[in-house]
C-alpha cells in the first residue's frame, strides 16, 4: 500500500496530482492546510471556483451525489476539486462502504478531478501503520491514495511554532517556542491562535521579539486533563467537571475508546489499591505489587477515602456497559456522556 505523508502530498499536488486522496490521521490542522494547497492548485481562478470546487458533507452525502459531482467537466481549467468531509468509516455500515467503493471504481473515467476524502482523526481506524493497516484502510487504498497526517513530535511542533512567528514578522527563540507547547498545549489550532495573539501584542508594544513574561501575560494556558481527573469526577458524581473534561477531550479529538480504556484502567487500579489496603498493605507494597508509582498510589488512597466501595463497583459496571455500547454500536462521545450522567 502506497502511503504518503503531508510533505509528500504538498510536493505531488503541485506537479502531478492523482485523481483521488484519502486524508486521515491525528493532525486535523495540517489537513486544512493541505486542502488549501489543493484548492490553489485545482481552482486557481476564483472567478470559476463556483464551478470547479465542489464540497460534499457527511450530513447529506450519498454515493450517487458523489457520482453526480464527478461527472461534469471542469470549466476553463484542467482540473476540478471535489472535497468530501465528515464521513466516519468506523461507524459506516459494510453495505454503505461497498456502495461507495462502486463509485470510487469509476474515478479513472473522470481523471480531470482531484477527489479528496477529508476524514477527521476519529473517523477511521488506521490499524498499525505502516506494517499492518486496518481492513477498511486497505480497502479504500485500492481507490484512493492515503495521506497520513500523523501527530507531530514536540521538536517538529516547536519548529512549526517558530515558522508561524516568523510569518507574522516576529522572532521567537527556540526556548520560547518550546515554552509555548508546555504552556498552551499541542493542539495546532489552539497554538496557531495563541501565536497570532502573542505576535499582535508584541508588535503593538513596538518590539519584534516576545518574552516568557509576554507569553504568560497574553496566552491562555492549556486545560488538558488526564484519565485520573476524569475518572474521579465521574465516580464522585461531579457531572459539570466531568463534562468539562470530556469537552476538552473532544477539542483534542481523542478517540472515545481510548478515553474509556484509560478510565477503566484507572478504576481497576483503584480497585486493586482498595483491596490491598483492606489487607493491610503499605503504600510501598502496593506500588511494588501493582507496579504503580508510589506518588500515584497516594493519590488513589486519597480518592478512596472519599469513595464508598459500592460506588466504585457501580462505576466499573457502568464503564463496561459503555465499552460494550461503543464496540457493538459505535456511539462516539454520546456513550461517555451517558456514563457521566448515569452515576
Amino acid at each position: 500500500m502506497l502511503l504518503l505523508k503531508e510533505p509528500d502530498f504538498r510536493k505531488e499536488i503541485k506537479s502531478a496530482p492523482r485523481s483521488g486522496y484519502l486524508f486521515f490521521g491525528e493532525e486535523d490542522y495540517l489537513k486544512s492546510f493541505a486542502l488549501k494547497t489543493a484548492r490553489e492548485t485545482g481552482c486557481p481562478d476564483p472567478v470559476f471556483s463556483a464551478f470547479n470546487e465542489m464540497k460534499l458533507d457527511a450530513l447529506d452525502f450519498t454515493p450517487q451525489k458523489l457520482l453526480d459531482a464527478l461527472m461534469p467537466l471542469p470549466m476553463m481549467t484542467d482540473r476540478k476539486l471535489i472535497v468530501v468531509s465528515g464521513l466516519n468509516f468506523i461507524t459506516m455500515r459494510p453495505h454503505d462502504l461497498d456502495d461507495l467503493c462502486e463509485v470510487l471504481e469509476t474515478t479513472s473515467d473522470y481523471d480531470y478531478n482531484i477527489l479528496i476524502f477529508n476524514v477527521a482523526s476519529d473517523g477511521l481506524d488506521p490499524g498499525f501503520l505502516p506494517k499492518k493497516p486496518s481492513p477498511i484502510l486497505n480497502k479504500l487504498s485500492s481507490y484512493l491514495t492515503p495521506v497520513y497526517f500523523e501527530r507531530n513530535t514536540p521538536a517538529k511542533l516547536a519548529a512549526w511554532v517558530g515558522r508561524h512567528f516568523a510569518h507574522n514578522g516576529v522572532t521567537a527563540s527556540p526556548q520560547l517556542c518550546s515554552s509555548m507547547l508546555e504552556y498552551c498545549g499541542r493542539n495546532m489550532y489552539l497554538l496557531a491562535s495563541e501565536v497570532d495573539k502573542l505576535c499582535y501584542y508584541t508588535l503593538a508594544s513596538g518590539r519584534t521579539e516576545p518574552t516568557e513574561a509576554d507569553l504568560r501575560f497574553v496566552c491562555t494556558p492549556a486545560s488538558e486533563y488526564d484519565a485520573f481527573a476524569f475518572a474521579n469526577a465521574v465516580m464522585e458524581g461531579r457531572r459539570e467537571d466531568a463534562l468539562a473534561i470530556l469537552a476538552d477531550y473532544k477539542l483534542r479529538r481523542t478517540d472515545p475508546l481510548l478515553i474509556l480504556g484509560d478510565v477503566i484502567r484507572t478504576y481497576c487500579d483503584l480497585a486493586g489499591v482498595s483491596a490491598m489496603t483492606r489487607d493491610g498493605a503499605t503504600p510501598a507494597e502496593i506500588s511494588s505489587v501493582l507496579r504503580i508509582h508510589e506518588y500515584r498510589v497516594g493519590l488513589y488512597l486519597k480518592s478512596l477515602r472519599n469513595t464508598q466501595p459500592d460506588r466504585l463497583r457501580r462505576a466499573l459496571d457502568a464503564c463496561y456497559a459503555a465499552d460494550a455500547a461503543l464496540k457493538l454500536s459505535p456511539q462516539g462521545y454520546t456513550a461517555l456522556e451517558r456514563l457521566i450522567c448515569s452515576l
